[in-house]
């Protein structure tokens, strides 16, 4: 059974005298101000047709409140249930009962059962509610983007081939306890295992002998998964469990088939496959490849962004490909329009924004100043500016560099760890909350 929320945890507060703990306290007593946030992920956490009997588990309120603990600290869920029931400080904020101490994995299911879109939701109304209160400033806003990367290793072509392999042997080889129906074949992965070691330390030439080996050693184990899924289908099984085994090989199935065919084309062929066509990995397939400028090739999901005078996240957006920054200046006014009902007197972005459409699209919403920090060929009076207003609203841009700088190292947007794109999602909504909610606290009086 789950409650909401747990009336009367403590009859005191036990939090440390020491700058976390009255940070902590601070963020406790904003977190107080919005019940509402609490009423969203009801939907998430307590099933309706369960019966309220047994044993009370983690409150609504203690979910959340371990998920603002565990991005803040960038702690594993192993970490966070050991300070969970060793500091005083910890309870006291997360409103844990004197008879519950989290498990890793009780935290760790939980935690992950709260959905990305309810996580944007949250954003979505405390920044809403933030700016109907006057404390966010909607007179200027500064726009940009950046890449929040996936967790995967950089990918190559015979590591991709290996993984591939490995998994869909390993289902192979579990299918009589899945499914009842046992697969006869040949184990590959040993073999597999062996090329793709010794292709990551050859030199080039020896790699072009060596890849039409793990690719025949690929095609084989694909022969193998095709008889192994006939054989399943035809015994008529319908269970739970069958029909996962079935969906899962042959979700793995055909991103083995896209690395085949991408690693022939690239390196037997020698042809250039487009980077839409890529797959990157097996485990984060929706990762997309970024390329930023001149700069490293990165992993992950572009991101968009606008901040505005105090630092708080106005707009958020994980963006799908890689969409040039000049498409990504009026989502962010039309959101600010929808979500707020108005608009900024000014926005600025970087050079790669700038653009004569995007000046006189947003002149026609009704922005008195769009600047650009590289004007690009854009006069001073097309972007509604003096010399010396650019100039303040150029230094006032460069803020936003800083934020993003905060909300990746502080917490935890470098790299999303949860598996999955709604998990990816999830994982940078709870960096983003965590963000503006700690930002809030800060500026709580006392």
């Amino acid at each position: 059974m789950r409650e909401t929320r747990i009336a009367q945890a403590s009859l005191f507060d036990n939090y440390s005298k020491h700058e976390f703990g009255f940070r902590l306290k601070a963020l406790s007593d904003v977190l107080d101000e919005y019940p509402e946030i609490l009423t969203l992920i009801e939907g998430d956490l307590i099933d309706s047709s369960v019966k309220k009997v047994g044993r009370n588990g983690l409150s609504v309120e203690s979910v959340f409140r371990c998920l603002l603990l565990k991005q803040q600290m960038g702690i594993s869920y192993e970490q966070l249930s050991f300070h969970l029931s060793d500091s005083i400080t910890y309870r006291t904020f997360a409103r844990l009962p004197d008879d519950i101490s989290p498990s890793r994995s009780g935290l760790q299911s939980t935690i992950r059962s709260i959905k990305a879109q309810t996580l944007e939701n949250i954003s979505d109304m405390l920044s809403i509610k933030w700016v109907k209160d006057g404390r966010i400033n909607l007179e200027k806003i500064r726009i940009d983007s950046t890449v929040i990367d996936s967790h995967i290793t950089p990918p190559s072509d015979s590591q991709l081939l290996n993984d591939s392999v490995r998994v869909l042997s390993r289902y192979l080889a579990k299918s009589q306890s899945q499914t009842g129906i046992k697969i006869r074949f040949t184990d590959k992965r040993k073999e597999s295992k062996s090329l793709a070691f010794s292709i990551f330390n050859a030199k080039n030439a020896v790699k072009e002998q060596i890849y039409p080996k793990l690719l025949v050693l690929g095609r084989v184990v694909l022969k193998q998964v095709d008889r192994a899924l006939d054989a399943v289908k035809l015994s008529g099984g319908s269970t739970p469990k069958t029909k996962q085994w079935v969906d899962d090989v042959e979700h793995y199935q055909a991103l083995m088939q896209k690395v085949i065919d991408q690693t022939q084309r690239r390196v037997i062929n020698k042809e250039k496959v487009l980077s839409s066509e890529k797959v990157v990995s097996i485990f984060e397939e929706h990762t997309d490849i970024i390329i930023k400028g001149a700069r490293d090739i990165q992993y992950g999901h572009k991101v968009n962004l606008s901040t505005e005078v105090n630092g708080f996240i106005t707009h958020f957006s994980i963006e799908s490909g890689n969409p040039g920054d000049k498409d990504l200046f009026l989502p962010v006014l039309n959101a600010h329009e929808k979500n707020y009902g108005c608009l900024p007197s000014s926005v600025v972005c970087d050079g790669g924004y700038a653009s004569k459409t995007n000046v006189d699209n947003g002149r026609s919403m009704g922005l008195k100043h769009a600047v650009f920090h590289k004007r690009v060929g854009i006069s001073y009076q097309d972007m509604g500016v003096k010399i010396k207003t650019f100039k303040k609203l150029r230094n006032f841009r460069a803020g936003v560099e800083g934020n993003i700088s905060e909300l990746k190292r502080a917490f935890g947007a470098s790299k999303a760890k949860w598996k999955g794109h709604d998990g990816f999602k999830a994982f940078v909504w709870s960096s983003v909350i965590c963000y503006n909610l700690v930002r809030m606290a800060r500026q709580q009086p006392g």
